[in-house]
């Protein structure tokens, strides 16, 4: 088998009710279609099946099925000539570019990660310490400044006017005569199907749009 093909991460977890529930590298996917157990029953490849545009092209916008096969009945599909494959000792196979967990119906949760995006959309473009809205013209302000050991952290980390950032310096606010209008928290968990916003792959987009 090919490497490079294995480790991409180009499959899309479905759970039982086909909402996303995050993505896959090629293997991990392979692994998730032919493992399982009486009580974690083998995944199942999505057949997407898209009709043909004169010789050469396809209609990726309107798909004429989507078939859930086992891993016995995936390796009998035939290779089209737009399909990833992987070799095995006795034939090419189709790789998987959505999967469908059947035994697994719940949503799972995930905490934003802490960067200058999800800081500027928790604090709304808002300066936390004037309450003016600044928008994009912001910066990331350290309530406890890194000199005295402050963390990149979402508790410790606000939406600032530039030149109170640059007043502040390496002073903690009351230092600098600064208050802050509310604590900065954490973001409340969200589905993780809310941060796959990026088709690895055509398929994707019957189900992230």
């Amino acid at each position: 088998m090919s490497t490079s093909i294995l480790e991409k991460p180009i499959v899309l977890a479905l759970n039982s009710a086909w909402q996303v529930i995050g993505h896959r590298t090629v293997r991990q996917a392979i692994v998730a279609l032919t493992g399982g157990d009486r009580d974690n029953p083998p995944a199942l490849g999505l057949d997407i099946s898209y009709p043909k545009v004169g010789e050469v092209g396809w209609n990726f916008d309107r798909p004429l099925y989507l078939n859930p096969l086992k891993w016995e009945d995936w390796l009998a599909l035939p290779i089209r000539d737009f399909d990833f494959t992987i070799s095995t000792a006795k034939q090419q196979v189709r790789v998987p570019t959505v999967i469908v967990t059947s035994h697994y119906s719940k949503m799972p949760m995930t905490e934003p990660r802490v960067s200058r995006e999800t800081i500027y959309s928790r604090d709304g473009g808002v300066c936390q310490y004037t309450g003016e809205f600044i928008g994009r013209e912001g910066n990331l302000d350290h309530v406890i400044p890194k000199a005295q050991g402050g963390r990149n952290t979402f508790e410790n980390l606000v939406w600032s006017k530039p030149r109170l950032n640059s007043l502040k310096a390496d002073r903690l606010p009351h230092e600098a005569g600064l208050k802050l209008i509310r604590q900065p928290r954490a973001p409340k968990k969200v589905p993780v199907s809310t941060t796959i916003r990026e088709a690895k792959h055509p398929d994707w987009l019957h189900f992230i749009r």
